[in-house]
């Protein structure tokens, strides 16, 4: 534990679980899609489905979604400047049962045609889980950058996409690779301690047995 962990982070707003820890779960949410979403669609588990106006939890998320930072003064208009950007974002209560974190927020965002859907939960000192991303199960932390890959299950995959990184200085802090079946499409999570250029993902996506590749760029200081 740091002094972090014990003091909260540089914000605007009243709580670190509802206001930082939902807008870096927004911010997360942004990056996945790749921009800023034309419609977004938030669904608020347990504690957030309640307080989420009185904690201001509705203008940290449209603030991550927007980009902003958890210390950006414009936090407290962030849903006025979600409007005049074009940006359509509703809230609504959403059960996601009793295995779910008491503040859970489901995100689905478009673009351009281009849908994403992420759950994270908000758990405390400003701090976040994703636990699914686009359907499939994840344990992401916003810690470190992060490379999603969903591929078919063929040899040399994961020795492809660890030797482009190796090339380009960017250090592995943590790989997990999980699939249906033998032979069937697999899910590759890497987790990196130095920030995954765009040109990167780009060459990872042309991998002509590459479905999706996604970049989730740290969230935390």
């Amino acid at each position: 534990m740091s002094v972090f962990d014990i003091i909260g982070p540089r914000m605007v707003g009243p709580s670190s679980s509802h206001t930082a820890g939902a807008l870096r779960l927004g911010l997360l949410a942004r990056g996945l899609l790749g921009r800023t979403p034309e419609r977004a669609r938030i669904g608020l588990h347990g504690s957030f489905a309640t307080t989420y106006r009185g904690h201001g939890t509705d203008r940290a998320v449209a603030a991550g979604l927007l980009g902003m930072a958890p210390d950006d003064p414009r936090i407290p208009r962030s849903l006025e400047v979600a409007r005049e950007r074009g940006l359509d974002v509703r809230f609504e209560p959403l059960d996601l049962g009793p295995a779910a974190h008491p503040a859970t927020l489901a995100f689905e965002l478009e673009a351009e045609g281009e849908r994403v859907t992420m759950v994270g939960a908000s758990v405390g000192g400003g701090s976040v889980q994703v636990t699914s991303v686009n359907g499939r199960d994840v344990d992401l932390t916003g810690e470190y950058d992060t490379l999603i890959v969903q591929a078919r299950d063929i040899p040399g995959t994961t020795a492809s996409i660890t030797h482009l990184l190796a090339e380009r200085g960017v250090n592995i802090a943590f790989l997990e690779v999980s699939r249906e079946k033998r032979g069937r499409e697999a899910t590759m999570l890497i987790e990196a301690d130095h920030e995954i250029p765009d040109d990167v993902v780009e060459q990872v996506q042309a991998f002509e047995w590459v479905r999706e590749a996604r970049r989730l760029s740290k969230v935390t200081d």
